[in-house]
């Protein structure tokens, strides 16, 4: 890219428009009706919220996913509103932009999703180490379940062409039970998953013996996220937490996605392992605070002043 900024992150996974109703006292039985308090309409997805926290976090950061043809532009102008480069983006003639109706209280949630024009993207990760040669990248975080069977191939081809890779799959039971997967997360930079998906790998329920368990399949750095219990992390078979800050939350959605950002954010300026899980957490906590998954993300300066308050 002569003469042009690189690309130092991309983001490559499943695109969603968000629709989040928050604000629920209880979760409504089978058959009856239960109103939300708030609503709010925002970019979705792991791969877009970690992008979009990468971005105002001042990383240049290129998307690669797919939207729908008829519907999609919405989520072009919203990205490139937010600093993020769209143009590894696919248009799908035959499907709507994938979509997920959020239902969140407080402390947690539930999704109802459609997948839509996220089933075309899957055939794009081939151009992934491609994409990063031609645009000077320098780490591809994967928001994707890539099939087993071609994942050790794909990292192996990211890796060969200079790139580090960080992987969160998401809640995706079979692929978390797939030796084939597990193996190949051996290859993998860093691992994000949360809780709930870590014990499915491990079959364990405490976080310590979680990560322990996880450092014995041979995976070097796991960030483990707990949600309202904090973080932890596994880095070279040494477990280290952090504690939960005090924050009132407001919606959930896209925490997760925003803790990666801000732990890729500290690991790629070479901070400490330690510096580097206060990071994501403080982006996780920033994000609580408002409705949706980006809204709430911190600046670069805001992160700085909140590692510094945490010192």
């Amino acid at each position: 890219m002569t003469g042009e900024a690189r690309i130092e992150v991309l983001v490559a996974g499943d695109l969603f428009l968000d629709l989040v109703m928050s604000g629920f006292e209880s979760w409504p039985n089978p058959g009856e009706e239960s109103f939300a308090k708030g609503f709010h309409k925002e970019v979705g997805g792991g791969a877009a919220i970690t992008a979009c926290c990468l971005s105002k976090l001042g990383v240049r950061t290129l998307v690669l996913g797919a939207v729908g043809k008829s519907d999609g532009q919405w989520m072009l102008d919203e990205l490139a509103k937010r600093g993020v480069d769209a143009s590894g983006i696919l248009m799908a003639e035959d499907e709507p932009t994938a979509f997920t109706v959020s239902v969140s209280t407080a402390h947690d949630r539930a999704l109802f999703t459609y997948s839509g024009a996220n089933r075309k993207f899957p055939g794009a990760l081939e151009s992934i180490p491609d994409l990063a040669k031609r645009t000077g990248t320098r780490h591809i975080h994967l928001g994707h379940a890539v099939n087993p069977t071609r994942a050790k191939s794909l990292f192996q081809a990211i890796h060969d062409v200079g790139c580090t890779v960080s992987l969160d799959v998401g809640w995706h039971p079979e692929w978390l039970a797939n030796a084939e997967a597990i193996g190949a997360l051996r290859m993998v930079d860093v691992f994000f998953p949360n809780l709930h998906e870590a014990s499915e790998i491990t079959k364990e329920t405490e976080p310590r013996r979680i990560l322990e368990v996880l450092g014995s399949m041979g995976l070097r750095c796991v960030a483990l996220k707990m949600g309202g219990e904090g973080a932890a992390l596994l880095f070279n078979e040494e477990v280290m937490f952090q504690e939960p800050g005090r924050v009132d939350a407001v919606d959930t959605t896209g925490a997760g996605d925003c803790f990666d950002a801000g732990f890729l954010y500290a690991w790629l300026r070479g901070m400490s392992p330690r510096q580097c899980l206060k990071a994501g957490a403080a982006c996780g906590e920033a994000s609580v605070r408002v409705m949706g998954g980006v809204a709430g993300a911190p600046s670069r300066e805001e992160l700085e002043t909140l590692l510094c308050a945490a010192q």
